[in-house]
């Protein structure tokens, strides 16, 4: 049990405390194999979709991330690392699509949920941008009318799935996909975590900028 001291009575607090610390070892190696196993297999098209996402930004474009739930959050993240991250790196144009509430409750009120993103997109995106979607099950309506709807303007499309990639992986409008293979929600997004930070750090590399991978811990 993760959450013991929320019982009413602890019985043995040393066996406790055992089980609390196995337990978070247990979930660190996890996660530590399941990020090595996801490099091992997509290493070369996470550089592959970054020196792409270089490429869009060198010739002015920019990103909007989105996501539901904990992957809005994500999102959000991805998209304030991309922006200003450090003052001593290169800031990136970078929106989260969920950062303004008032927007999206209107268009989910008025329209629909399921438009929430692909709306934003044909409002502000231009060919030459770059539209990343998290999701941990891959099947979130919203997201694959949103990825629709950037590939018909010509943005470049990237994809952060989990598990087998659900209906994302069906897709035929995102051009790069990357799936953790995982059934963990917990897992999925921390790796998710991960691959986007490799991301940024490789298109800052791609872009020309020092003092990235090799100065970093």
């Amino acid at each position: 049990m993760l959450y013991p001291f929320l019982s009413p009575t602890i019985a043995d607090i040393d066996a406790l405390l055992v089980e609390v610390r196995e337990s978070t070892r247990s979930k660190a190696r996890e996660i530590t194999e399941l990020r090595a196993e996801f490099l091992r297999r997509d290493g070369a098209r996470i550089l592959a979709c970054a020196e792409a996402m270089a490429e869009r930004f060198a010739g002015g474009g920019r990103l909007l991330a989105f996501g539901n739930g904990g992957s809005s959050t994500d999102a959000q993240d991805l998209a304030s690392l991309f922006l200003h991250s450090d003052p001593d790196r290169r800031s990136l144009p970078a929106f989260g699509l969920t950062s303004d509430i008032a927007v999206v409750t209107a268009l989910s009120n008025d329209v629909g949920f399921d438009v929430v993103f692909a709306r934003q997109i044909g409002a502000f995106g231009r060919a030459g941008d770059i539209a990343i979607g998290l999701s941990t099950s891959g099947n979130s309506a919203n997201l694959l009318d949103a990825f629709e709807a950037a590939a018909r303007m010509g943005m470049l499309t990237v994809g952060i799935a989990g598990d087998h990639g659900g209906r994302m992986a069906e897709s035929a409008s995102i051009e790069h996909l990357f799936v953790i293979p995982s059934t963990s929600v917990h897992r999925i997004q921390e790796a998710q975590t991960t691959l986007y930070h490799a991301l940024w750090e490789l298109t800052l590399l791609a872009l020309g900028e020092p003092g990235t991978l090799a100065g970093r811990s």
